[in-house]
């Protein structure tokens, strides 16, 4: 393609968040790499982002309680839900190269791999906000939402994070002191582990519970 006609980067950020709906993301938005490097969590955990340029392309997928095997976890697999975002993300990463000449490549789901902190990225794509329960709250799916990136050489511009009224409840009472409690969260989680009853690599009570999902 000419120089001439090459699409601007805006142009090609529309044209990558269709492409990643036409791939089966159900939801996508973009932020800038140097938003994340001192993110809420990256200051919270000490670990700040190393990535200054480029786009993050965010791409979310959901997770509806019908459809619960997409988030059994399979040991040195993971879970079906997180293989379909990869494959969607490999996708869309290998199209803007061969469709705008665009360096892409997939972002590792975990920190210690090379990773980012996806609800953080989210929030600032302006995909949802962060909820009490320490999920990311998506109109019309709640928390329902499993997320993976795709680093972009891309200039792209900032979105807003939504607000709105925060509808959160734990049914496991991770709210017992007035706030979201990671301690709490968690000894709930490894005790259903325990107990081998689940598959489920953690507890969805409070997901599966948020009134936000019912938005239309």
């Amino acid at each position: 393609r000419p120089l001439s006609t090459m699409p601007n980067d805006p142009e090609i950020i529309r044209a990558a968040i269709r492409k990643a709906h036409e791939l089966g993301a159900d939801i996508a938005g973009t932020v800038p790499a140097k938003r994340l490097v001192d993110c809420p969590s990256a200051i919270a955990e000490k670990r700040p982002g190393s990535q200054d340029r480029g786009t993050y392309i965010v791409l979310g997928l959901s997770h509806d309680p019908e459809h619960p095997e997409l988030d059994l976890w399979e040991p040195g697999r993971g879970t079906p839900g997180d293989r379909i975002l990869a494959r969607i993300g490999k996708d869309l990463a290998r199209w803007l190269q061969e469709e705008y000449v665009v360096r892409a490549r997939l972002i590792p789901y975990r920190l210690e791999d090379g990773g980012i902190y996806l609800k953080d990225a989210a929030c600032m794509a302006g995909i949802g906000r962060m909820g009490r329960n320490n999920l990311v709250l998506v109109p019309g799916y709640g928390p329902r939402i499993r997320f993976r990136a795709v680093w972009a050489d891309l200039d792209c511009p900032e979105e807003p994070s939504p607000e709105g009224e925060d509808p959160c409840a734990c049914p496991m009472d991770a709210f017992s002191t007035g706030n979201y409690s990671r301690e709490q969260c968690l000894a709930r989680m490894n005790t259903d582990k325990k107990s081998g009853r689940e598959r489920i690599d953690h507890c969805r009570a409070c997901e599966l519970a948020c009134p936000g999902g019912d938005e239309a």
